[in-house]
């Protein structure tokens, strides 16, 4: 199956909460759960109480949502979880936070993770100084992510480093607003990771 090219508001409100799909528009009255509170179909149609095996399914579909994985991509990640050491589900949180595209994210120099997906994808980062175009590139400790030169003279440069003040970036980052660079201090601790998804839903999911 594709990527999913439909309305992000409606996977929010298929997973009944919002997941932050189209940045400053999430923060707004005009996200569409505020508007409607109901799951996509027809109203009229009565709501069946959600299976084990649904809610599940839907602690999975929604961390798919959020980081825009597809399914082939979430099962490698899901494998590698099982392979690590330690706790199954925060290692894949951890591997999906550490996404190049989440990171963009997460630093300031994109609205949603979707924009940052396209514009790594569109060679305008830097990591340790080489272009690097994959969205799903694992940064490490001590990586270095930067612009490209000839991006610094956008508008779109300067809109972004008017607003990166406002900004709160995550303890496993640094930024450095005078040259809108970024660095990796250390791995995500659990607490860094991202609070709304039940990753032991999701691993006895896939143990089943």
């Amino acid at each position: 199956m594709g990527r999913y090219t439909g309305p992000n508001c409606r996977l929010c409100r298929r997973a009944g909460e919002k997941l932050f799909l189209k940045g400053e528009r999430c923060y707004t009255p005009r996200c569409a759960v505020e508007k409607r509170r109901s799951t996509p179909g027809d109203p009229s149609r009565r709501r069946r109480r959600p299976t084990d095996y649904g809610v599940h399914l839907l602690e999975k579909q929604k961390a798919k949502y959020i980081y825009g994985v597809m399914e082939s991509q979430f099962r490698k990640y899901m494998a590698d979880a099982f392979e690590q050491p330690g706790v199954t589900g925060i290692n894949l949180l951890r591997s999906l936070e550490r996404r190049l595209d989440n990171v963009i994210f997460l630093l300031g120099f994109a609205d949603s993770r979707k924009q940052a997906r396209q514009m790594v994808m569109h060679g305008h980062f830097r990591v340790d100084g080489h272009r690097t175009d994959i969205p799903s590139f694992q940064v490490g400790v001590g990586h270095s992510i930067s612009w490209k030169e000839t991006d610094k003279a956008t508008d779109y440069f300067k809109e972004r480093t008017d607003g990166i003040p406002k900004r709160v970036v995550p303890p496993w980052l640094v930024l450095d607003q005078s040259d809108m660079t970024g660095q990796i201090l250390n791995l995500p601790a659990d607490e860094d990771l991202q609070q709304s998804i039940n990753s032991r839903l999701i691993v006895e999911f896939y143990s089943r």
